[in-house]
């Protein structure tokens, strides 16, 4: 979960063992297509963002790894 952005771009990301600070150039949004989610990996672990988070992030400075998932590929949820 995003906690929050600062003003120089460093990103606070909360994980199963507590807050990781990024800078935003270094992350990148990625796809989870079993759970049809956003997300990103920090030191191997996924930490699943809403839409508006990762949109936040991405402008912000993070990479836009995203696919979008249609009714006709494996692993849509539509």
């Amino acid at each position: 979960m995003l906690e929050q952005i600062d003003k120089d771009g460093t990103c606070h990301i909360k994980t199963a063992v507590g807050t990781k600070l990024r800078p935003a150039s270094e992350l990148v949004i990625i796809t989870d297509p079993d759970k049809a989610m956003s997300a990103v990996e920090i030191n191997g672990d996924r930490v699943y963002i809403t839409e508006a988070e990762a949109n936040a992030l991405t402008v912000a400075g993070a990479t836009d790894g995203r696919k979008h998932l249609k009714a006709t590929d494996s692993g849509s949820a539509i």
